[in-house]
């Protein structure tokens, strides 16, 4: 079975070098890595277009840069991986393993950082997507080709309306590999208010929140 791997990316030249070579072992399995570009100005599409099996112009916006992605893929599952995040070494064994049970599913999370307050954060962003059944992006989200509706093209929290979607269908397979992501947002305005934030966030999406509010609330203050 072949794996399409979807990096949505705008401005990631100091990193995307790094994330794409992290996928070589992956490309020479056969499988496939698609860069999804939402109109970047620092070259970005150029550093990837070397290391990617394509790469592809999107509307900017996380969830249309997926779906762009996604449109051109030729896997028989696809994964959804930012730019800033790091597979472990046997995931398209495992991803492949739980489809056979599961339509989507998402791994576990390890933060990398300097505060030690990242592990806490990890830990309960695990527990909470364990018992609630919700995915975030930052935990490499993959579905089945024949089984993905597409995200919905909103402002922000896309995964969250993406996972409560699929729940619909079947639960997600919650695998407790972990993909390691970088505190770099954390870290920059505080691991504290940086968690306040998006719980504040979250819960007035909850409660009926425009995604595009959210949006401005969460460019303002990140």
């Amino acid at each position: 079975m072949k794996l399409s791997i979807i990096i949505p990316a705008l401005d990631e030249a100091a990193g995307i070098v790094a994330a794409l070579e992290a996928l070589a072992p992956l490309r020479a399995s056969g499988h496939e890595v698609i860069v999804a570009d939402g109109g970047s100005g620092d070259g970005t599409r150029e550093l990837a277009a070397a290391l990617a099996d394509r790469v592809v112009a999107a509307p900017r916006g996380r969830a249309r840069q997926m779906n762009a992605g996604a449109g051109v893929a030729g896997g028989d599952a696809l994964l959804f991986l930012h730019a800033d995040t790091r597979l472990p070494a046997n995931a398209d064994r495992v991803i492949f393993h739980s489809l056979k049970k599961h339509p989507w599913g998402r791994f576990d999370v390890a933060i990398d950082g300097r505060s030690p307050l990242l592990a806490v954060v990890a830990f309960f962003m695990n527990l909470r997507s364990r018992l609630t059944g919700i995915a975030t992006g930052d935990q490499a989200i993959f579905v089945r080709r024949d089984a993905f509706p597409g995200f919905p093209e909103i402002a922000l929290m896309e995964d969250v309306a993406f996972s409560k979607a699929m729940k619909r269908c079947a639960p997600p397979a919650c695998l407790r590999d972990k993909v390691s992501t970088s505190g770099r947002r954390w870290e920059r305005n505080g691991v504290a208010r940086t968690v306040l934030l998006m719980w504040r966030l979250r819960l007035a999406y909850f409660l009926g929140a425009s995604p595009d509010e959210l949006a401005r609330q969460y460019a303002n203050e990140a």
